[in-house]
């Protein structure tokens, strides 16, 4: 099965990320139906040991931070590099993913004859990831309106972020696909709680993500400042840390809200936590929501593009008041007021969240790993 088929698997580098991630799982995969893959990376950090027995070819080897302005002139240079090795490995079907990977996958069609299926991967919401007044994001939008619409398949990971494609990129919906992100379960459920944080007289609330401005972390400590019986746990690292950390200061509430920073292993914490909240501005498809479902968390989201609403398969969206799902609550982006009113909802309705915790356990078998990984493999090879 698979021989004459040889697979080009393109993305940046294999560090920590929800694309990486997916990858890790699905090069193995592969090779163990006996497909021929190659990974094609652009940068050397790899921190996913299930992909040692993974052939690897560098495209470059580049730091990480390099100026935008070398990042663009570089693309047509590297997509005549890339075309050289697809014709020379006699590459099939090519899939890329993230955003210069994906540009490159494309441009490189301008430099060879060579046949191949020609992938892309979305995984942001377009309009909202690139639709800020920088010049960075005026070239990013540019270079999907132009360079998407000539691939073969567009597979994004959330519905939202596919229809943005179509209505605001040019590209047809006859190219589109869309597979959502699967989830290690097993690992997940082998996983021992850790109560050792947790204070049982209060409510504990935890957060996982980036300090970063598009998470909004400064949302879900306005809202949670009022309650006095709550505590907010915060795991992730970032730029914004000092200004959080002023924030939190200045509303006196040091003494229940807590910036954990990066923890390797936070679904220990999650499984022993109360209710996971999420304030982000905008989302490709937030892993973090399902792996909280995984932990059997009930969920506090703002209703952000893309992912939520999908994952907690919201019927009705509203712009004025919260919207309550099976799973748990999704309020506006942006709007402290009703992200409160969303925590308060939950304190006052202990059989709602005992329900909720039951509902994610069996909502999160959806996303399990190998069905998934096997639509990778029909959309890729089809």
């Amino acid at each position: 099965m698979g021989k004459t088929q040889k697979i080009s698997i393109f993305i940046y580098s294999m560090s920590g990320g929800g694309a990486e991630r997916v990858m890790s799982y699905l090069l193995p995969y592969l090779q163990a139906k006996n497909y021929e893959v190659v990974l094609v990376l652009m940068n050397t950090k790899i921190v996913y040991p299930s992909i040692e027995n993974i052939r690897i070819h560098y495209l470059e080897k580049s730091e990480v931070v390099e100026p935008g302005l070398v990042k663009f002139l570089k693309l047509p240079w590297l997509a005549w590099k890339y075309a050289r090795f697809l014709k020379k490995e006699r590459i099939t079907h090519s899939f890329s993913l993230l955003t210069r990977p994906c540009y490159i996958n494309i441009m490189a069609r301008w430099f060879t004859s060579h046949p191949y299926k020609l992938m892309v991967s979305e995984r942001n919401y377009p309009s909202l990831q690139y639709g800020y007044n920088d010049n960075q994001s005026k070239i990013n939008s540019f270079l999907v309106k132009k360079l998407y619409p000539k691939a073969d398949l567009i597979i994004s990971n959330a519905k939202a972020s596919a229809e943005d494609l179509i209505a605001n990129f040019n590209v047809s919906r006859e190219k589109t696909g869309v597979i959502y992100n699967p989830i290690d379960l097993e690992k997940i459920d082998g996983i021992v709680p850790n109560n050792s944080l947790f204070n049982s007289s209060h409510v504990n609330l935890v957060s996982v993500g980036r300090l970063q401005l598009v998470k909004n972390h400064q949302l879900m400590i306005e809202a949670i400042a009022p309650f006095k019986n709550v505590r907010l746990y915060i795991f992730g690292e970032g730029e914004l840390r000092e200004d959080l950390e002023a924030q939190i200061d200045n509303l006196g509430i040091s003494e229940r809200v807590f910036l954990m920073g990066f923890e390797s292993n936070p679904f220990q914490y999650l499984k022993a936590a109360d209710i996971f909240v999420f304030s982000s501005n905008h989302e490709g498809f937030p892993n973090v929501i399902m792996e909280a479902m995984a932990c059997g968390l009930p969920i506090i989201t703002t209703n952000c593009k893309s992912g939520p609403d999908e994952i907690m398969e919201l019927n009705e969206t509203k712009s004025d008041d919260i919207m309550i799902t099976d799973y748990g609550l999704l309020s506006p982006v942006g709007n402290a007021h009703l992200l409160q009113k969303s925590i308060n909802y939950c304190l006052e309705h202990p059989e709602y969240l005992a329900q909720c915790r039951v509902n994610v356990k069996k909502r999160i078998q959806d996303f399990k790993r190998e069905p998934i990984l096997e639509l990778y493999t029909s959309h890729i090879l089809s």
